[in-house]
């Protein structure tokens, strides 16, 4: 499994319309993608539940390199670059998934943390497994996955709610649509 998410923030007075317009004309098309686990289309909005700022922040669970590199390479990622430039794209590999109760995806919490200088790295990574499984523990918890940038020693944790109060730290973003045509193919549990 690989994490991938790139983040356009908006100015603070963009009509968020305009994402939510384009999510609904062309979110479908990535229901199919060969090799994607899920992508789910997210936003926040300045000064609502509290975001700082406006953003369309996708964020992806890969199950295959080629599925990723053909989205990126093959012409997925290009019309987003058309529309908004070509935003730094952020990737980290999977450490683990899990599935919760919950049914419908309407919240995602996002949260990064460094790795810390100090001691072995396998603690902070055996605490984000654990985390995964609290995650999906909860009630309305739809899903919950971790993963780690080892350029920059950084940890995602990922997590997908039918409700806007998660038992979850980090950003909040509503999720306008979710593509997940190989979500049950995610592998689960901890990845090595």
């Amino acid at each position: 499994m690989h994490a991938m998410q790139y983040e356009i923030t908006l100015p603070a007075d963009y009509d968020m319309g305009v994402i939510r317009d384009r999510v609904a004309r062309r979110g479908h098309l990535l229901d199919g993608w060969d090799g994607l686990g899920l992508k789910a289309y997210l936003t926040r909005e300045r000064g609502l539940r509290g975001s700082p700022v406006s953003q369309y922040a996708p964020f992806y669970l890969w199950n295959t390199v080629d599925g990723m590199n053909a989205f990126l390479w093959g012409g997925g990622f290009q019309g987003l670059s058309d529309d908004f430039g070509r935003p730094s794209v952020r990737q980290w590999t999977g450490l683990a998934y899990e599935e919760g109760g919950g049914a419908h995806a309407r919240f995602a919490v996002r949260r990064r943390q460094p790795v810390p200088d100090s001691g072995p790295p396998a603690g902070t990574v055996d605490e984000a497994v654990r985390e995964v499984r609290r995650l999906t523990a909860q009630d309305g918890a739809l899903l919950a996955a971790a993963a780690v940038d080892t350029s920059r020693w950084e940890l995602v944790h990922f997590s997908l709610w039918e409700h806007d109060t998660p038992k979850a730290d980090g950003d909040l973003f509503e999720v306008l649509h979710l593509s997940a045509p190989g979500r049950d193919r995610l592998p689960r549990g901890r990845r090595w």
